[in-house]
């Protein structure tokens, strides 16, 4: 996992997809201050997020089951807190070399 300064909704989209999926990688990137002010910026600073994970579980899913499985894994935080968010989910064995 990589350290950056989270607030509460990073923290909880990192604990949440590590505990469901197991990830070899994980970064959440919070990219709400570049949509302040846009449709979906709640004010909090942690609306917009941009997830980048790999993990053994996604070797024989394909995109869409892969996108569903963190989806799943992040539940009501993308009813209630997450207004965006962007994956990149990949097996390991589907890195660039």
């Amino acid at each position: 996992m990589t350290e950056e300064s989270k607030g509460p909704v990073a923290a909880e989209i990192e604990k949440r997809l590590s505990e469901a999926l197991g990830p070899t990688y994980l970064r959440v990137i919070n990219d709400s201050a570049r949509h302040r002010g846009h449709a979906g910026d709640d004010g909090s600073g942690e609306s917009h997020f941009t997830v980048e994970i790999v993990a053994l579980q996604f070797e024989d899913m394909n995109r869409v089951e892969r996108q569903r499985a963190v989806n799943r894994a992040l539940g009501d935080l993308l009813k209630d807190r997450i207004h965006a968010l962007q994956i990149k989910a990949r097996a390991p064995s589907k890195l660039p070399e």
